[in-house]
């Protein structure tokens, strides 16, 4: 049965074109035409999703895994995504993965994916015509995970190994902390002299950044306690302080100067990610997420919550009042609780 607009967005999981395409919800929202005539992909044609109905495989007998819309439109969730599929890969090297992706994704998303293909397998751009089912194949859905109602109940990467028909517990701790990411190319980024400590203030959406008028003060509680440079991603009015911005025209450049780090300090979980995968230490905060569905397993990760329940499970805000809000946790954080 065709999806109304609304449906069709918020669809847990793919979708499906009247000639037979499958579709990404999120794509939809970039298209000049009317989001009608599309259906839910669903369990059709051999097709697994764990929103749908629980499953569990094994993977010794797979060849080929076609990930359908996997893993995500950002770069946080992009990141662990990957490290799911390739924990499980190390348990079973004879798979090769496919992964269909929304063609709409950011450039520097895409670019996480590039840098990881050589690891990963085969990135496709969706729409792609929905074929029959070869043997040894195996397709998974996990589109518009974001709806997804143990998306806002695991850990991320448990999240990822479940959907993947996986028991997470089965996945040892240390594969699930991004350690893929020591093995993809990056480039050279030795502007800096020596050490530097990295702080990296903006997150996907305000409610989950370090509002600007905190900037300057934790850039001093930086320098106070590693008398370091601080380096970062965006301006802020601090005399040891260095705007990377210029220099990180990529993906790539953004993961070499978090690994080059002596610290990190942020509210982005991509940035906390990338640097777990590094063994980074890092202070993590949080603002909207309880920290153990996204740090559990880095050990090497100080984490913050500003405890706001007001803005529990938020995933974008601007709002005067929000901000507001976190303003004021934000000043009620002594300088002492800032690092590990």
């Amino acid at each position: 049965m065709p999806l109304d607009d609304v449906s069709a967005i918020s669809n847990l999981g793919s979708l499906l074109s009247l000639d037979g395409k499958i579709v990404a919800p999120y794509d939809l929202e970039f298209s000049n035409g009317p989001m009608t005539g599309y259906r839910a992909l669903g369990l059709s044609n051999g097709v697994f999703n764990a929103a749908l109905a629980a499953f569990r495989l094994d993977y010794a007998f797979i060849s080929q895994v076609i990930v359908i819309n996997g893993m995500g439109v950002t770069l946080g969730d992009s990141i662990v995504g990957i490290t799911a599929l390739l924990a499980i890969k190390a348990n079973f090297p004879n798979i090769s993965f496919k992964i269909f992706r929304p063609r709409h994704t950011a450039k520097f998303v895409k670019q996480l994916y590039e840098l990881a293909s050589p690891l990963l397998g085969t990135i496709v751009d969706l729409p792609v015509k929905l074929y029959p089912l070869a043997q040894g194949e195996l397709r998974i859905d996990i589109g518009n995970h974001l709806f997804w109602p143990k998306f806002a109940e695991l850990p991320m990467i448990d999240f990822f190994i479940d959907a993947m028909g996986i028991t997470p517990q089965s996945i040892s701790a240390e594969r699930k902390r991004n350690q893929w990411l020591k093995g993809i190319s990056l480039p050279n980024t030795q502007v800096i002299n020596g050490e530097y400590v990295l702080l990296c203030p903006t997150a996907s959406t305000p409610v989950r950044s370090i509002p600007v008028s905190q900037r300057a003060r934790l850039a001093e509680a930086l320098w106070q306690h590693f008398r370091l440079p601080v380096a970062g991603f965006g301006a802020i009015d601090h005399a040891h302080y260095i705007d990377l911005t210029p220099r990180s025209p990529d993906t790539a450049h953004f993961i070499a100067w978090i690994k080059g780090a002596r610290y990190v300090v942020t509210p982005d979980t991509a940035a906390l990610h990338i640097a777990a995968g590094f063994d980074i230490p890092t202070t993590a905060f949080f603002t909207t997420i309880a920290p153990d569905l996204r740090v559990r397993d880095y050990p090497h990760c100080h984490s913050i919550d500003l405890s706001l329940p007001q803005l529990a499970g938020i995933h974008a805000s601007n709002r005067t009042k929000d901000i507001e809000l976190i303003e004021r946790a934000y000043n009620a954080l002594s300088a002492d609780r800032f690092f590990m």
